[in-house]
């Protein structure tokens, strides 16, 4: 099923930021927002992943479809780099071999018994994103993906994603570096930028504070 967004407005402490936004994202499909810092990048796929509600519009997906990766990497410190992988995919009810598998695809077997406490900040971030192979979720939300990655980390993530395209997965990303996807459709944020004017609810409700 298709991941579908009309007519979308979205605010940021307490005032529309976009507002109009809509696009049509099928299986095997990869979509990339553009626009300039501000533009509303980040509160647009925070409101997709339904961490704040939106001002207007409809967001219509197959539920229990989405996997969302933002900027912070979400680990535990004190847990293994295997036992991170571990503990997302008791949650997500994935199992062993997606853990294995994750280690594998982000170049990380060789370090599963280090703490992620102990991790450079590349480490961390590739641990991150190989969260995202062990949820089983088709549509994956990412919120600048490449931050802290060197270039050949950066190719090794354009690898998983071009995989789970050709598995029939859809990806949705902020990014502002070119991860070598030629077939990914590109959407510029700037024509739906809002004035700011508008108060997204009645009585000036903040949602940075939610």
């Amino acid at each position: 099923m298709d991941f579908v967004v009309s007519d979308l407005a979205v605010a940021r402490g307490g005032l529309v930021v976009l507002q109009g936004v809509g696009f049509r994202l099928q299986p095997g499909r990869a979509l990339v927002l553009r626009g300039p810092n501000g533009v509303g990048k980040t509160t647009l796929l925070r409101t997709l992943a339904g961490l704040q509600p939106a001002v207007a519009g409809t967001i219509s997906a197959p539920p229990e479809s989405l996997a969302y990766a933002s900027h912070a990497d979400g680990l535990k410190a004190v847990l293994t780099v295997a036992e991170n992988l571990a503990f997302w995919a008791a949650v997500y009810g994935t199992g062993a071999a997606a853990v294995a598998q994750a280690l594998q695809r982000m170049n990380l077997a060789a370090l599963a018994d280090r703490r992620a406490a102990n991790l450079s900040a590349g480490q961390k971030r590739r641990l991150g994103l190989a969260r995202l192979l062990v949820t089983g979720r088709p549509i994956w939300v990412l919120d600048e993906p490449t931050v802290s990655l060197d270039a050949a980390s950066v190719a090794l993530f354009a690898d998983v994603i071009r995989a789970h395209l050709a598995g029939g997965g859809a990806a949705l990303m902020a990014t502002h570096i070119d991860l070598g996807l030629p077939e990914a459709e590109v959407l510029d944020l700037s024509p739906f930028r809002s004035d700011g004017a508008a108060p997204a609810v009645a009585g000036g409700f903040d949602e940075a504070f939610a």
